[in-house]
């Protein structure tokens, strides 16, 4: 089976994507952005999952994340799912902190990258986006 990590795992999508991972029989390792957050992957935990835990708007806890993955077991695959809507994060979230895991990791043999359809009500309009990432 494949070990496959699971960010933006404490909710939603994410933590559907990685409960239906763990119950085929791979092994996952799931992502919180803090531990209030973390204690809700308890019974991921419990079935086996590995957990990490960071804030990806800090690039200094996504560099932390990737160290701490790169622990001699490859991942097969990454799924990009951790994601915010609106406000200052939404640059160092979904973009930065995608391409930073990415960049660091050890090359899986897949990148999924999910998304919202948060486009289709969107506006051409860059005002208060945190360009430094």
């Amino acid at each position: 089976m494949s070990r496959i990590l699971v960010t933006g795992s404490a909710d939603g999508l994410g933590r559907l994507t990685a409960d239906s991972l763990l119950s085929a029989g791979h092994e996952v390792v799931v992502h919180a952005r803090n531990e209030r957050r973390a204690r809700t992957l308890g019974a991921l935990v419990d079935r086996g999952a590995d957990l990490v835990i960071a804030d990806f708007v800090d690039r200094e806890a996504v560099r932390r994340v990737a160290a701490e993955l790169d622990d001699g077991k490859s991942l097969d695959a990454v799924i990009h799912n951790v994601g915010v809507w609106s406000g200052p994060a939404v640059m160092p979230v979904n973009i930065i902190a995608p391409y930073l895991l990415t960049a660091l990791l050890p090359l899986p043999r897949r990148l999924v990258y999910l998304s919202s359809d948060s486009h289709y009500g969107g506006r051409p309009s860059t005002a208060g986006v945190d360009w430094r990432g």
